[in-house]
């Protein structure tokens, strides 16, 4: 059984990820299950993907279970910790979102400070660049592919960044495959040139 959560904020491919996850366990004969629970995602709100590898009768993970917490930006991923078990590895973009609750009181999110946070919690931690890897890549929309690059090579999951690779050319338009490749091996890549922080 492999439990992965996905957290994120409305826009940043959340979804598709969780998608893309599943399809490359069911095409290695695996049995997966998925589910989100949305909030006002159109307009900046919370998204949170459940992904269970396996045989189970439930597709939503329970809090101490995840084996790894994909999360497209630092708060969301504070927020989402309960969830992870605890030797379980985190996977986060290393730019905050800042929500609209910032602008009303003029508080802004501290992206590093979540970030600093999550490495004293958890063991085993991938800070992702993804600004940077969506700047080389020419794509804002990259960022989701990123992630599981990075993820993919934590070796936590039960498939290999080609294995996603192939899903994505399955899924994805032709015209957005190169910075698509792009993105996940800069992603996968990411791992040898930040590491994983171990406490």
């Amino acid at each position: 059984m492999m439990n992965c959560l996905l957290c994120g904020v409305g826009g940043q491919g959340t979804v598709l990820a969780s998608r893309v996850i599943a399809q490359a366990a069911m095409e290695q004969g695996l049995f997966a299950r998925t589910a989100e629970t949305i909030g006002m995602a159109q307009r900046g709100g919370c998204v949170v993907s459940h992904v269970r590898i396996g045989d189970t009768a439930s597709p939503l993970i329970p809090q101490g279970c995840a084996d790894i917490l994909i999360a497209f930006e630092p708060g969301e991923a504070v927020r989402c910790l309960p969830y992870l078990k605890d030797d379980g590895v985190v996977v986060v973009n290393k730019k905050a979102v800042q929500p609209v609750s910032g602008s009303l009181t003029g508080k802004r999110l501290d992206g590093d400070e979540m970030i600093n946070y999550l490495k004293a919690k958890v063991k085993k931690v991938i800070v992702v660049d993804g600004d940077a890897i969506c700047g080389q890549c020419g794509s804002p929309k990259v960022l989701n592919t990123a992630l599981l690059g990075a993820a993919a090579g934590s070796g936590v999951f039960d498939m290999t960044p080609g294995q996603i690779k192939k899903v994505l050319l399955d899924r994805l338009p032709q015209k957005v495959h190169q910075m698509n490749i792009n993105a996940l091996e800069l992603g996968e890549k990411c791992i040898e040139t930040e590491g994983m922080t171990e406490k």
